[in-house]
């Protein structure tokens, strides 16, 4: 008898997290989906349990983030957060503290998005937070930690991205030029990432594995 797991997802209301949330929904390997945010989203589901919760304090909710599968779409901008210490606050801490404290509570697998270039020794403010997200999230005692690194994600956002929506559609065109090593920069569509997580999740390889964006591309597919 296959067993039935449950899964948690953080940031199921951004454009990979979305998508993903719909996934989890509809696999049969999850008996449960636990969506964590500060909004309760318009979905309803006999599957979903929704905990609205406040990062700033989400120790104080570890009682109700008990799962097999972690899944973190948490992200933002600078220019959304409003300051670089906003956005460290989301993009760094608010993963961490999630990756530390579903760790305690016997999680099996935790997989996160992060962002082609992450490195911890970066010069570069956003690439820097992302490698830092990225080394600590592996310090936590995981059977299996998948960390994602796309590109340029594409796909209908809720909020508008003035910078991101003049990068695809310069890119977009390109695309077909982006062969060989060039491929890891050709822009993703964010279903296209989903997949991809859902994808690792389901082959339970342990161990640490990060994921650049010519891989995620034909993950899933």
């Amino acid at each position: 008898m296959q067993k039935v797991r449950t899964a948690l997802i953080a940031g199921a209301s951004g454009l990979v997290g979305g998508h993903l949330l719909s996934l989890l929904l509809k696999s049969d390997r999850y008996s449960q989906v636990i969506s964590v945010g500060r909004h309760e989203l318009p979905v309803i589901h006999p599957k979903l349990d929704q905990q609205v919760i406040n990062f700033d304090k989400m120790k104080d909710y570890a009682a109700d983030m008990v799962a097999d599968d972690v899944f973190c779409c948490l992200g933002t901008t600078i220019k959304k957060a409003g300051s670089k210490e906003n956005f460290y606050k989301v993009d760094y801490t608010y993963v961490a503290q999630l990756a530390e404290i579903t760790a305690r509570k016997g999680a099996i697998q935790f997989l996160v998005v992060s962002a082609m270039g992450a490195d911890a020794g970066s010069m570069i403010f956003y690439n820097k937070v992302k490698g830092e997200m990225e080394r600590d999230v592996q310090q936590q005692p995981f059977n299996a930690i998948h960390i994602f690194r796309p590109s340029l994600l594409l796909g209908e956002r809720d909020e508008k991205r003035t910078g991101e929506d003049l990068a695809s559609k310069v890119m977009k065109p390109l695309c077909g030029l982006m062969i060989g090593p060039l491929e890891k920069y050709k822009p993703i569509e964010a279903i296209t990432v989903a997949r991809a997580m859902l994808a690792a999740a389901k082959a339970e390889k342990p161990g640490k594995h990060i994921h650049p964006s010519d891989d995620i591309a034909h993950m899933g597919s």
